[in-house]
């Protein structure tokens, strides 16, 4: 870069603030930039979903040249950020010089992202990671997710499939075939694929299953509204040329970042929105426009829109039984773990991998067959394999998310889920006031 583009890019940096002591519940993070960039928001809120943590309120606000966004952020236990290395990763992961930087691989190893997408079945992640151990490819991260019968996956493999050489060509198709196979089965299905990128195209590997599964209609599968514990309405405020958009669910870890993520590959820009939570609900709004600057122009778009929320929300909610494995990383572990799961007719709904060093932690969400409760004897059949002071066994998600509508008697915040638009306009306002934005509307 010459010294205009370094300068164009100083100026441009998001600024940020971490403010430990103005609130005694959550760290406020603060962050503003002059930038026109599709997508900053989410940007930022992917930051904060890559460590872990947790948002309990925001305010953002954006006019097409300058945008800032104001989060209140814990731990996964609640507490503010006391740990400085967090602070610091926070504050750094910002900088837009390092955005190349975050998520990426240490060490001298090549590394290759498999996407992979197809009809799920009995065994089919086993068959899978049977198949990478066959070809002695390395799974050093893996995302599964599990939707209406359909399987998507990110795999990390420490392996050079980049197909820079003929041999390396020739031995990328010696993998993508058996996949392609593996995911077809009997079926010759158009929508089953394979494809080999590079580690720096994607963001996250959870992104990009948002992008695979959108990309494959899911919320075209999905329950109806009426069926589900998610209340979305979508209002138009025509003299500001908003469409207003009210999400209203039960609190969760990584909640805005999956309800950005639609929007925003939905191509929509948000302008203006707040986020509050209150005990274990989540209340969301976003004021939103189409790139060219008009809000959502017909039913039939807006009914899309909630649809697609709706699954971005319901995506990472697996059912099933939480299972945890931290162990040594070996050649074929994870073929060996999945295999013993499915001897023990166990379905796997989702699955996280990650290896740090030497160390091998994996994450599986199991039902039994036809998504059934687990039965305690496959439990205690797959301990005794992996190890019991290996593998901890966890109440699912779905169980959770049950037990929490229970305790708040269902999604209904105070004045009904049917909110209107100007209780919406004010609280937005109200936040957006106290930060000094309110100019933003005007």
């Amino acid at each position: 870069m010459n010294e205009y583009e370094k300068l164009v890019i100083g100026m441009n940096n998001p600024r940020v603030v971490i403010d430990n002591v103005v609130c005694g519940t959550a760290t406020i993070v603060k962050v503003d930039s002059s930038s026109s960039k599709h997508g900053a928001l989410m940007e930022v809120v992917q930051v904060i979903a890559d460590l872990n943590l947790s948002v309990k309120k925001a305010y953002f606000s954006y006019d097409g040249r300058w945008f800032m966004d104001v989060f209140h952020i814990t731990d996964r236990f609640g507490r503010k950020l006391t740990d400085e290395n967090v602070l610091s990763c926070l504050e750094q992961s910002f900088d837009t010089g390092n955005a190349e930087s975050r998520g990426s691989h240490d060490g001298p190893k090549k590394l290759t992202v498999l996407e992979l997408i197809g009809n799920d079945r009995p065994g089919l992640l086993s068959e899978v990671f049977a198949v990478l151990a066959d070809h002695n490819c390395g799974v050093v991260e893996a995302t599964v997710w599990v939707r209406h019968g359909r399987i998507a996956c990110c795999l990390t493999v420490n392996d050079a499939l980049s197909g820079e050489s003929e041999a390396d060509a020739q031995r990328l198709r010696r993998v993508e075939s058996p996949l392609r196979r593996v995911l077809e089965g009997d079926l010759d299905d158009a929508r089953c694929s394979t494809a080999v990128i590079s580690p720096a195209a994607i963001a996250s590997a959870d992104r990009r299953l948002h992008q695979l599964l959108l990309a494959d209609r899911d919320y075209e599968r999905g329950s109806p509204a009426a069926a589900s514990a998610i209340s979305i309405s979508i209002q138009s405020w025509a003299e500001r040329g908003y469409s207003v958009v009210s999400v209203q669910c039960l609190e969760r870890p990584k909640l805005l970042f999956d309800v950005l993520c639609a929007l925003t590959d939905m191509e929509y820009v948000v302008f203006h929105g707040a986020v509050d939570t209150a005990g274990y609900s989540a209340h969301q709004e976003f004021y939103i426009r189409h790139h060219d600057g008009t809000p959502i122009g017909s039913e039939e778009e807006r009914q899309r829109v909630v649809r697609s929320l709706q699954a971005s929300i319901e995506r990472r909610a697996s059912p099933g039984t939480r299972l945890e494995l931290r162990t040594p990383d070996q050649p074929g572990l994870l073929a060996d773990v999945t295999r013993t799961l499915r001897e023990n007719g166990l379905l796997v709904t989702r699955a996280e991998v990650s290896t740090k060093g030497d160390e091998v932690s994996n994450v599986f969400y199991v039902t039994g067959a036809s998504g059934k409760p687990v039965e305690p004897e496959a439990i205690e059949a797959v301990g005794r394999w992996i190890g019991v002071d290996r593998l901890m066994v966890k109440e699912g998600e779905e169980e959770v998310q049950r037990r929490r509508l229970k305790s708040a008697g269902g999604v209904e915040a105070e004045g009904g889920v049917g909110i209107g638009l100007g209780y919406l306009g004010n609280f937005v306002r109200r936040n957006l006031y106290h930060l000094g934005l309110i100019n933003s509307f005007t």
